[in-house]
């Protein structure tokens, strides 16, 4: 069979099938070493991404800031100290770190409490206070469903983020036909304030929803679980997760013997008028290369988000989130990516409104392997049949280990982009997007698994 003939059958295998071929597609493989068009179909057509339009985000946060880059979170303070007493207020200076108390693991508070000790400060007259002013007020992107807003995996991102922006709800199920009762969130949430109307019923899934918004602490829950299950946890965002950490380190220094005159609080509104301060101590976070290994491995909205929302700081301060939509549409311009029809509205693919092709995406995935970055980069995308949101993706099969690639998913939607190791040495860089197919996800992707093993024979 000659080589126009096998891409006419493969690519029949997506536009001819029931399940793929009336949706909403665009795909382009091309052999990165020769530059040959392996397979084409409405490559300049954009789709909705889903979780793929992380890659846009990481490959620029790793060109712009590098590989190894830390965020810093700093301890400051302005007023002066006097024989062991800060006559005002100690400061936590966010840029947006997604990673400070990550799963819970909030040690580095212990470092705090030392560093502020070996200052000399045994009092302060005024209160921690978590300045979130790098940010503006749109913790929330506009552009997401409301039904998303207050969910684990669309958390607001703000100038310090903590403990994964994530609580955990705990509920006890009771008899069919009642409510559920709410026993306790983990971490604790001071004055946290529930509208409960989750139904106990014969359901043997968790149909439960958490909805609210950044720095309310009202949260309504709504929808069923499954009855008489005993105690269960159903994740939701935090509301202000700032003030949550400048409360912790408030209770750790009182613990130590450090007397804090007030209670925590915080700062959201940047108005360009606070006085210079010293800097107490600095906090770095893991490498950048780390970070984005979770955010595309995991496929991890905050830290995508996070990500996007620094980088538009470059633009200005407090960062907005147009601004962070000019820096990723700007950068891949100046890198060659044709970007014309792109639509970009957000870094993680939550919002309906995000429009990208597959040529735009070969295009950066084409950029990024021959980067300076190329190790980290490639390091950071899952493995066929192995790790991360692709691990069932070819799994025993001849391609099992040789894709490298970021997935997404939403209803009626499944994307892949990224490489593909050939036997005889060659990479293959590819992007298949379908969206607004028929059936569920999975099904969806049993179609591309298909398609992929019939075009690498």
């Amino acid at each position: 069979m000659n080589l126009i003939s096998t891409i006419l059958l493969s690519v029949t295998m997506l536009t001819q099938h029931p399940i793929t071929g009336q949706s909403n597609m665009s795909v382009l493989v091309q052999n990165m070493r020769t530059g040959e068009i392996i397979d084409s179909y409405r490559p300049d057509h954009v789709v909705p991404p889903a979780s793929v339009m992380k890659l846009l985000t990481t490959g620029a946060a790793l060109e712009m800031l590098g590989a190894n880059y830390r965020f810093k979170t700093t301890l400051e303070y302005s007023a002066p100290i006097e024989n062991g007493v800060l006559r005002g207020d100690l400061y936590i200076n966010g840029t947006c770190d997604p990673s400070l108390g990550w799963k819970g693991k909030t040690g580095f508070l212990d470092q705090w409490v030392r560093a502020i000790r070996e200052a000399g400060i045994m009092r302060i007259e005024g209160a921690v206070i978590a300045d979130m002013t790098l940010l503006d007020g749109d913790a929330v992107n506009p552009s997401w469903l409301c039904e998303d807003a207050g969910n684990y995996y669309a958390p607001g991102i703000f100038g310090i983020n903590y403990y994964g922006n994530t609580m955990n709800i705990v509920l006890k199920s009771g008899e069919v036909g009642s409510l559920a009762t709410v026993v306790s969130t983990e971490p604790q949430v001071e004055g946290i304030r529930f509208i409960n109307r989750i139904r106990c019923t014969k359901i043997t899934y968790d149909g439960a929803f958490v909805s609210g918004m950044p720095y309310s602490r009202e949260r309504y829950l709504s929808g069923s679980v499954p009855s008489n299950q005993g105690t269960f946890g159903l994740k939701g965002d935090l509301p202000n997760p700032g003030l949550l950490l400048a409360q912790h380190l408030t209770t750790r220094l009182r613990n130590a013997g450090v007397r804090v005159e007030r209670d925590a609080n915080f700062e959201a509104d940047y108005n360009g008028l606070n006085p210079p301060r010293n800097i107490l101590y600095t906090h770095r976070s893991p490498t950048l290369s780390e970070l984005i290994k979770e955010t595309n491995i995991n496929s991890n909205n905050l830290f995508a988000e996070a990500l996007f929302r620094y980088l538009g700081t470059r633009y200005g301060k407090p960062g907005t989130i147009r601004g962070s939509q000019d820096v990723i549409r700007d950068f891949w311009l100046r890198k060659g990516v044709d970007m014309s029809s792109a639509i970009i509205k957000d870094g993680c693919g939550l919002a309906p409104q995000d429009a990208v092709s597959a040529k735009t995406f070969v295009q950066v995935l084409n950029y990024m392997a021959h980067s300076k970055n190329a190790d980290a980069w490639m390091a950071s995308l899952p493995v066929s049949g192995v790790s991360g949101t692709i691990k069932n993706l070819c799994p025993d099969t001849p391609l099992q280990g040789r894709i490298h690639a970021k997935s997404g998913t939403i209803s009626g939607t499944k994307n892949f982009a990224g490489y593909i190791d050939m036997p005889n040495g060659d990479q293959w860089v590819f992007s298949i997007l379908i969206s607004s197919a028929p059936g569920k996800a999975k099904k969806i992707q049993t179609v591309i698994q298909d398609y992929l093993l019939d075009l690498c024979k």
